[in-house]
């Protein structure tokens, strides 16, 4: 049995995308997840999940409902933030391979993303990543499968930044030509890929754990979020607590295969 203190409800940016399957594994481990469209309903919520989606679509429909500056202030503050996919794009200081004219970003974490680094939507793949990290605090199996569609790829990071997991990848494989009519760039030489970090406040993924039954990403969230919270309750007065019990659940195979 997990006990996760002063646990406020989570909020979950319900632009488009997987934003239901992130609410569902909230539920799963009895926390409330709630839609986040408006830039005044982050203010009832002290902590955000950007999920994976179209990143171009979610930025031109965060720019349309003035999303931007509120979601760069929530970083700014240090409240806890969760990229999956389209949100670890989201979330990068900068980000490569994006269609002509560019997406805007919220920025934050410092590293450089490769906005569509394994190819198409028919190159979508599972792999088994090693998570030593995860494994430490939430215990399990040692790998977890990642559900990588048309996903990005952290091509280099900060000082500050941890790196969470890695994915093997070919390396005399290219990325197609992406929409913009760029020609084809090859990827890294190395074997491996960083597809999961954290620094401080913000934790990213490049692949999309909503889509399985291992709650363990969430669960790190959910404590990593306790954490930030606990380090600064005093300038956090303004956001209700309450004390709950969440009986973890048992690891599966992925929901969607």
């Amino acid at each position: 049995m997990l006990q996760f203190t002063s646990m406020p409800i989570v909020g979950v940016l319900a632009l488009q995308g997987s934003f239901n399957e992130h609410i569902a594994a909230l539920r799963r481990l009895g926390v409330k997840g709630v839609e986040i469209r408006k830039p005044e309903q982050l203010l009832n919520v002290a902590s955000l999940i950007i999920p994976g989606g179209e990143s171009t679509t979610m930025a031109k429909l965060a720019d349309l409902h003035n999303l931007f500056p509120a979601l760069r202030e929530f970083v700014r503050m240090g409240k806890p933030v969760w990229g999956t996919c389209a949100g670890l794009i989201f979330l990068a200081n900068k980000a490569t391979g994006q269609k002509t004219g560019g997406q805007e970003l919220v920025g934050g974490l410092d590293c450089t993303v490769h906005r569509n680094f394994f190819g198409s939507q028919l190159q979508s793949f599972e792999a088994e990543l090693s998570i030593p990290e995860l494994v430490s605090t939430e215990g399990g199996p040692e790998t977890f499968r990642g559900v990588f569609i048309r996903a990005p790829a952290i091509l280099e990071v900060g000082p500050d930044v941890q790196v969470l997991a890695h994915c093997p990848v070919s390396s005399n494989s290219s990325l197609d030509s992406d929409s913009s009519g760029e020609g084809k760039e090859e990827k890294s030489s190395e074997s491996k890929v960083i597809v999961a970090v954290r620094q401080g406040n913000l934790l990213a993924t490049a692949f999309h754990p909503e889509l399985t039954s291992d709650n363990r990403w969430h669960s790190y969230f959910l404590k990593m979020a306790g954490d930030v919270e606990e380090s600064s309750a005093s300038t956090a007065a303004d956001i209700v607590d309450n004390d709950s019990r969440f009986e973890k659940s048992k690891i599966d195979l992925p929901i969607f295969l």
